[in-house]
């Protein structure tokens, strides 16, 4: 009987993540999810791109300005805060446009 009960309700919250699945038309997220994950990639990128350079062109020269400010400090925390807006944009639930009826 237990058995019974405990797949019952695996089938009712199956098919309630299934409804709200096909709520927003068969994707996982909302458009404005997708705005978000598009936002947090862009930061991504451009933490690369601030910590992209400081090469040399002549291999027996060292070049000392690998080790500036935003190649070591300010260009992991850029690509890290992406990455921190993109979990965000993941975890965000929509607000809900139902309006409860109370009887």
């Amino acid at each position: 009987m237990i058995g019974l009960i405990h797949d019952n309700w695996i089938l009712q919250d199956s098919k309630h993540a299934y409804l709200r699945l096909m709520e927003n038309n068969g994707f996982p997220f909302r458009k404005q999810n997708y705005m978000l994950m598009l936002i947090g990639m862009g930061v991504v990128i451009l933490g690369f791109i601030l910590m992209s350079g400081g090469g040399s062109d002549d291999p027996n020269v060292f070049d000392e300005s690998i080790f500036n400010f935003r190649r070591i400090t300010l260009a992991p925390l850029v690509v890290m805060g992406g990455y921190g807006f993109i979990i965000y944009a993941i975890m965000k639930k929509p607000k809900s446009t139902e309006t409860s009826t109370k009887s």
